[in-house]
């Protein structure tokens, strides 16, 4: 294969895609040669394999290099990720402040993932003062471009009626939106909607969706909240979200 095609397959998302789960040793070769070539998207993409350790050795702090020479180029998923190194310490020291300049670049330049990410600092007040304010606008504004997550969270200020006046019917529109989206917590939350309404079935089957796609953290928190559910249908599913934890614990 010349190299000229391995760089149209690194630069066609699909393609690459496809030829990361049929070989990922293979994808990794096209990306390094186009990455040293200055292609700017096999750059960003460098970084994410090593970041990963998929098709090439991992080796955070390489990765971290790459996302810095393609943020450097104006690639702002680059940026992005360079943002989430720096919150959790691959391969750097962890920087909440570092990781917000970074987040705040990107998401003045219009990514979504980077206003959430951006958001979600300004929430907890991680290398940032708290600014709920400021939060609800970046996740509305990212909801907005269809993220999924941020469609969960501008949900909850609206459901809560923090810093924005409280409207349970937009809330629920943001969570069917982020449950059809694909979020898993979007799913539990659109769910917790519907049992609330007396639509146990359709609940039921969003909760489904939530644990075949939700992460060990969210699991055992889901599955001590659907404890203490009323209807026996829905508490019922807190042992499946148990089981779920503790396959996820033995991989």
């Amino acid at each position: 294969m010349s190299f000229q095609l391995r760089r149209e397959e690194v630069l066609d998302a699909s393609g690459l895609a496809a030829m990361l789960e049929e070989g990922p040793a293979r994808a990794a070769q096209a990306i390094l040669l186009a990455a040293g070539e200055g292609e700017v998207e096999a750059q960003a993409l460098l970084g994410q394999i090593l970041l990963d350790g998929r098709g090439i050795a991992q080796d955070q702090p390489l990765a971290l290099r790459w996302f810095g020479i393609a943020a450097g180029r104006g690639h702002l998923m680059a940026r992005n990720m360079l943002g989430r190194c720096h919150e959790h310490g691959w391969g750097v020291a962890a920087d909440g402040a570092i990781a917000a300049q970074h987040y705040q670049i990107a998401a003045e330049a219009g990514l979504d993932w980077a206003m959430y990410n951006f958001a979600n600092l300004l929430a907890t007040g991680r290398g940032v003062a708290v600014d709920h304010l400021q939060a609800f606008t970046l996740y509305r504004r990212a909801a907005e471009l269809g993220h999924a997550k941020s469609m969960n969270l501008l949900g909850r200020y609206l459901e809560e009626g923090q810093v924005c006046p409280a409207d349970p019917s937009a809330a629920r529109d943001w969570y069917r939106r982020s449950a059809e989206g694909g979020d898993f917590r979007g799913q539990f939350s659109f769910a917790a909607v519907l049992a609330g309404e007396g639509r146990i079935d359709e609940a039921v089957m969003w909760l489904e969706k939530a644990l075949a796609g939700g992460n060990l953290n969210f699991l055992r928190v889901a599955s001590q909240t659907l404890s203490s559910a009323t209807d026996p249908r829905i508490q019922g599913m807190a042992a499946q979200f148990a089981h779920r934890c503790t396959d996820l614990q033995r991989v």
